[in-house]
């Protein structure tokens, strides 16, 4: 996968799940879209199916200070490396 597979993945799960057209890559995701902690599980089980495992507790708690778009596709990103999933453009 590569980064532009990753941000595809996740404007499709913020429109799919979300409702969320277009987002804003930058947009803190509490203030401008109203995420909640309901959100962000969701958020996690719609990576873990992009992956296709699961994540670990302490990859998910790596994810308690994200707040953009473009850090869930920073986040995604790290943990599809440390699978040896992400390829390079």
């Amino acid at each position: 996968m590569t980064r532009q597979d990753i941000e595809r993945e996740v404007i499709a799960v913020f429109h799919r799940e979300f409702e969320i057209d277009n987002p804003d890559f930058d947009a803190d995701l509490r203030e401008t879209y109203e995420f909640d902690s309901i959100d962000a599980i969701e958020l996690l089980l719609a990576i873990e199916t992009f992956l296709g495992e699961e994540i670990s507790q302490a990859e998910k708690k790596q994810a308690i200070g994200i707040r953009t778009i473009r850090q869930i596709c920073d986040y995604i990103e790290t943990l599809a490396k440390k699978r040896d999933l992400f390829s390079p453009a």
